[in-house]
Parts: structure tokens; C-alpha cells; sequence
């Protein structure tokens, strides 16, 4: 065995995994994303508000970080992460 060997070994597992994670980071976004239909039915939810009513003025809505105009959650809807903040439900309550 050369004294190469377990450099070239390291660099070629470290690039493999490199070239396995390009996806993952590529549709790091999609795979993220997530919505629960079931609750979506049950709850009338739709993706434009209902005159003033709206999920961005909604105490359930949990908006993005930095970022109050993509998609956010919904304290009622567990693992959804497509919340429109200009979408509309039944659940809707005032923020105070």
C-alpha cells in the first residue's frame, strides 16, 4: 500500500457524499414542503382570504422567519408547511 492511499480513500469518499447530497440541496425546498390534506378538507382551507379574514391575520398562523410573505404553518394543521399567509380557513381567529 502506497502512502497515498488512505488520502486518496478519504477524498474519494468525501466527493462521493458531495455528489450524493447535490439533490438533497437542489430540492432542499420541495422536500421540505409538506401539507395535510386530511386537516385541509376538514378545515375549508383555501389559498385566497375570505373579505378581511385572511391566514397572515389569523393567532394560529406561524409565518417564516424573515420571510412573512412565503408560505408558513398552522398551529391546527401539524405538518403543514404550505400555509398561504393570503389563504383562508375555518379555524380563523383574530390575531389581539
Amino acid at each position: 500500500m502506497t502512502k497515498f492511499a488512505t488520502p486518496r480513500r478519504q477524498f474519494l469518499k468525501i466527493g462521493s457524499a458531495a455528489l450524493a447530497m447535490i439533490p438533497v440541496v437542489a430540492f432542499s425546498d420541495r422536500a421540505l414542503a409538506a401539507t395535510n390534506a386530511a386537516m385541509r378538507g376538514a378545515l375549508k382551507y383555501q389559498d385566497k382570504p375570505l373579505a378581511e379574514k385572511s391566514c397572515g391575520t389569523c393567532l394560529q398562523f406561524v409565518p417564516v422567519k424573515d420571510a412573512p410573505t412565503k408560505p408558513g404553518s398552522c398551529k391546527i394543521m401539524p405538518g403543514d408547511t404550505e400555509i398561504s399567509p393570503t389563504g383562508y380557513c375555518t379555524a380563523w381567529v383574530k390575531k389581539p
